[in-house]
């Protein structure tokens, strides 16, 4: 295990790929069913796939978006000013986080939610010294309001705290199942990629994460796993390094 103060990095636990792990879920990935807020219902089979990670020995941090409540771009587009609606975005992601506790604990997985923004009465702030020894000891980190600045996506934030903390893979957690040449949701035609490169997303400006993001995670080697979490079971696939979805990396893999 990494001391708190260097970079961190861990030993992945017999029979998994990765040792540590940064989750990105979508504020949509908590509706669930419903059409605004957060599902109860399918929080809880979040944690428990996310629990059955944690029991394999993997450690686990998870960034979580907030575009089920508010969408500061999308408010931005009506007339809000930018800054300002991206902070109320900041804060659906607090609201989420939360949510995601109480899942995540409710089915016997330690947490610790730990915000970009101070609000010290309802989580920590984000120490990456103390989230590094959170994951030492077998908790699990939600990452919320994002970098705590405006103009910066919650992929962004995912990208930074994955390299913060070591991170040896991204799982980008969405609603198709890869990333595909165009979009499968309009185009029956559509074809997923296996593998990608970095260079390929940026170039074919392929819609899975936000310049920044890809470019974070080219310049420190940390692959991206783009997957369909309709099927939550994919979490603990991906963990065992099952091909699932699509691996965004430096290079192609046998």
């Amino acid at each position: 295990m990494s001391e708190p103060g260097r970079a961190a990095t861990t030993d992945a636990p017999v029979g998994v790929r990765y040792g540590r792990i940064l989750l990105k879920l979508s504020g949509e990935a908590l509706l669930g069913s419903r059409q605004y807020g957060v599902d109860p219902e399918f929080c809880r089979i979040i944690a428990e796939q996310v629990g059955r990670v944690r029991a394999l020995g993997v450690e686990i941090g998870i960034v979580v978006g907030g575009g089920n409540i508010f969408r500061g771009l999308a408010a931005s587009a009506r007339g809000m000013d930018r800054a300002t609606g991206d902070y109320i975005g900041m804060l659906a992601t607090v609201m989420n986080g939360l949510a995601l506790q109480d899942a995540l604990e409710k089915v016997g997985v330690p947490t610790r939610v730990m915000t970009a923004i101070a609000m010290h009465e309802v989580a920590e702030p984000y120490i990456r010294r103390r989230a590094v020894r959170h994951l030492e000891k077998g908790r699990v980190i939600i990452f919320v309001a994002g970098t705590g600045n405006p103009y910066f996506t919650t992929d962004s934030a995912a990208a930074l705290r994955a390299v913060e903390i070591g991170a040896e893979v991204l799982l980008k957690a969405t609603k198709v199942d890869g990333v595909y040449d165009s979009d499968p949701l309009t185009n029956p035609d559509a074809q997923r990629y296996a593998e990608l490169e970095y260079a390929d997303l940026l170039r074919d400006q392929l819609k899975v994460m936000d310049a920044a993001a890809v470019s974070l995670c080219m310049e420190n080697d940390l692959p991206i796993v783009v997957f369909d979490l309709t099927d939550p079971a994919n979490i603990v696939r991906v963990a065992l390094g099952e091909p699932v979805g699509t691996l965004i990396s430096g290079g192609r893999r046998s």
